[in-house]
């Protein structure tokens, strides 16, 4: 079975990628992409990751030509920066496209402390509990903080006017250890992969999102909805809520095609070097949902760049 050409870029090449904070899972993609397309550009190649808080940060950063390449989750958010919707209506990037997206199954849920006796929206706005919520900073920026509030907002809870407040982050770990530790008796994130909430989600309900309120997510700014499997929170029964899925390569339409089809090339044809960092992990609890696809990875909720889609387009038939 004939696979895609490998690339051979002789000219050097000066790159600035852009990741996450700097120990999560965007900075170990940049680098484990920066090794690969530097042994296949020519001498004197040079590739720096710049550190990053993966969310519109990142998008903007590309979009302002500050970055070549940068990650950013969930991927779907990227589609309203195309066309200025949401966060982005005073500035939009019709010029961004897509190198791959890697997968990270990943939901952004809502849950309450048990003892307030709520397992649904309708309850919650009945009884106005004071809320201590465990959240991300709602700045514009970061992705969480966003789409928390945006849900709160829609599903009409007042955390703030029912005498509650919120305990806002920039990373999830900071909000699963307000709960862990009492500060908090509810939450609104995602990274629920993590082993955190293994451990106190028996003493929590999670609220399924309303079915008008995830349309209208998905209308307006073209996030998903997704359902959270039976079981995989203790105690709790399926339920949906907002998809919060997978790791976005984005780049702008600016990008040499060669170094596009090298990167997306980097992406399907030496996976194995990216999946064996987490082995350890089941592929549902793992922070990258393993075995990788190539064929799905060139399934992409922006277009693809043109040097990337030539990658996928020569990957065999299934």
């Amino acid at each position: 079975m004939t696979r895609p050409e490998e690339p051979k870029i002789d000219r050097p090449l000066t790159l600035h990628l852009r990741g996450d904070w700097g120990t999560a899972n965007l900075h170990r993609i940049c680098g484990w992409v920066a090794q690969e397309l530097a042994d296949r550009a020519g001498p004197g190649t040079r590739i720096a990751t710049w550190n990053s808080r993966g969310s519109a940060d990142a998008v903007r950063a590309v979009g302002h030509g500050e970055v070549d390449i940068a990650l950013t989750t969930p991927a779907a958010f990227v589609t309203a920066a195309l066309d200025g919707r949401g966060i982005y209506a005073e500035e939009k990037f019709p010029q961004l496209r897509a190198l791959g997206v890697l997968p990270q199954r990943d939901r952004l849920v809502v849950a309450v402390h048990r003892s307030l006796e709520i397992t649904t929206f309708a309850q919650l706005r009945e009884r106005e509990p004071v809320l201590r919520l465990a959240t991300s900073v709602n700045d514009g920026i970061n992705h969480v903080g966003l789409a928390a509030h945006a849900i709160l907002d829609r599903a009409g809870v007042d955390v703030v006017g029912w005498g509650g407040r919120f305990l806002e982050d920039e990373r999830p770990f900071e909000s699963l250890d307000h709960v862990l530790e009492g500060r908090a008796n509810a939450i609104a994130h995602e990274a629920v992969m993590l082993p955190h909430w293994q451990r106190f989600a028996p003493d929590y309900r999670f609220l399924p999102v309303e079915d008008d309120v995830l349309t209208a997510l998905e209308s307006d700014y073209g996030w998903p909805a997704a359902t959270v499997a039976d079981g995989y929170f203790p105690g709790a029964d399926a339920f949906r809520t907002l998809d919060f899925s997978d790791f976005l390569v984005v780049t702008s339409r600016d990008l040499d095609e060669d170094v596009a089809y090298a990167v997306a090339w980097v992406l399907g044809e030496t996976r194995h070097l990216l999946e064996a960092q987490y082995h350890h992990l089941p592929p549902e609890r793992s922070p990258v949902t393993y075995p990788l696809d190539p064929p799905a990875m060139g399934r992409t909720p922006i277009p693809l760049h043109p040097g990337a889609a030539r990658y996928y387009e020569a990957l065999p038939a299934a």
